[in-house]
């Protein structure tokens, strides 16, 4: 048996989402739908976005920066993902599984944070509309992006590292689609506790900053909109922070899943749930975030029309 950082598995094989034949081509167009039109919108929002002067405010620069993680997101695992679904065996090599867990890292967790800063973002357009430029100057909003691809840097570097210290001997399947943490630590024969613990502190850290900064936001949004006396005036307000508000089910989505994948044991049932979890948040939720974001907006509706 090797240490340190040695492995004797030079490869893994990914099981995939499903191992049933009848079930595999139906996915694979599914799933590359799903991808194609990710990115389509994802691009087409960058460059209406990039284009139009008018578009060149907080919110869509946050937006930018979304739809910019949700391609590289979304890139790092379709194409392992497309594969399994069209060959017999799907494998990846040592050091692919651990570039993949990194910038899968990397991205999911930055992610969690520009959500973060876009609901803040959200929620001094409405409650403090007469400072909102003051709060959210081209400074403050520059750093909340620079905060939020940092934190993913060095959480998913913590999580590479620790990854990278344990010990293959013989298993090298790994029962999901891509290399995430929990099912990787399943083949690994040292001890893993490390690493559960690092998992369990980012994770619940990411999670629990992300989501109650989100929903302490659209709470004070609602609130507000709410203790408007006028009727007309509360219609109305919904009405422009209505796409807004709809983003509370992605963000749900989106960190349930990930709370559901990390924040438990990893035994195999778990692993199972988790692994049909994961495609709400990693597929589905990217192919959202455009619908919810942009479509319903007027603004990004009338830069579409003049462009």
């Amino acid at each position: 048996m090797t240490d340190g950082n040695q492995s004797l598995v030079t490869e893994f094989i990914l099981e995939g989402l499903t191992n049933r034949p009848e079930l595999q081509i139906l996915l694979f167009f599914l799933v590359l739908g799903i991808y194609v039109v990710t990115v389509v919108a994802k691009v087409a929002l960058i460059t209406l976005i990039s284009l139009n002067s008018h578009l060149h405010i907080p919110m869509y620069y946050f937006l930018f920066n979304l739809s910019f993680l949700d391609i590289c997101y979304s890139s790092v695992f379709t194409p392992k993902m497309l594969i399994n679904f069209v060959v017999e065996k799907n494998t990846i090599s040592y050091t692919g599984h651990l570039t993949q867990l990194y910038f899968f890292c990397f991205f999911i967790i930055a992610e969690c944070y520009i959500l973060t800063a876009m609901a803040y973002n959200c929620y001094v357009a409405i409650c403090k509309p007469l400072i909102y430029n003051v709060i959210l100057s081209p400074w403050i909003c520059a750093m909340f992006v620079f905060g939020a691809y940092v934190m993913g840097c060095w959480a998913s570097l913590a999580h590479t590292l620790c990854m990278a210290r344990l010990t293959f001997c013989d298993g090298n399947i790994i029962n999901h689609y891509l290399c995430d943490i929990l099912p990787v630590l399943q083949l690994s024969c040292t001890s893993t506790y490390n690493n559960e613990v690092v998992v369990f502190v980012l994770a619940g850290l990411n999670i629990v900053v992300s989501t109650s900064t989100t929903f302490i936001s659209y709470g004070f949004i609602i609130s507000n909109v709410l203790c408007l006396s006028s009727t007309q005036g509360r219609a109305k307000a919904f009405n422009t922070c209505s796409s807004h508000i709809m983003t509370i089910m992605t963000v749900s989505l989106f960190f349930g899943a990930a709370a559901f994948m990390y924040m438990q044991l990893s035994d195999a049932e778990s692993m199972d749930k988790g692994k049909v979890a994961s495609v709400f948040s990693t597929n589905v939720g990217p192919v959202l975030n455009p619908l919810i974001y942009s479509l319903r907006n007027k603004d990004v509706k009338l830069a579409l029309k003049k462009l």
